[in-house]
């Protein structure tokens, strides 16, 4: 299931791909926009922030911006981000593997291969998906 970290963070990610005129926007007119909890969107902020997503401008004016343009922020590394791991188990992620401690046998687990076809498909969708892709404004 997708946290809801993952699911403000997207809505957030969006709503500033939306602005025409990439200028900064106030936290609280994102959370207020997308009904998120301002403090925890200020959490959620930052994570993209300091990810490279994101930039922020101090002062009257301030707020936060995309760094990148919409098609150039892909699904997958926003999930990674936000989410973490894509894979389910460890023991078929990409970026963070690990062997499960209860299986003798990669090769031979039914678990393992059906972990790696769910992987797979979800890692599809989110490599062929940029920001873009989501928003409401496509032309």
């Amino acid at each position: 299931m997708l946290s809801k970290k993952t699911k403000y963070g997207l809505k957030a990610l969006a709503y500033l791909g939306n602005q025409k005129d990439r200028k900064p926007v106030q936290i609280s007119e994102i959370a207020e926009h997308e009904n998120i909890s301002q403090k925890f969107l200020e959490s959620i902020l930052l994570s993209l922030r300091k990810s490279g997503f994101l930039s922020s401008k101090k002062g009257k004016g301030g707020g936060y911006y995309l760094l990148k343009n919409p098609d150039q922020i892909y699904m997958t590394d926003v999930m990674r981000v936000l989410e973490g791991p894509i894979a389910m188990v460890p023991c078929v992620s990409l970026n963070f593997y690990e062997s499960c401690d209860d299986c003798p046998d990669e090769r031979t687990c039914s678990v393992h291969k059906l972990m790696l076809q769910v992987r797979d498909s979800a890692l599809a969708v989110y490599r062929n998906n940029t920001l873009q892709d989501i928003l409401c404004n496509q032309p």
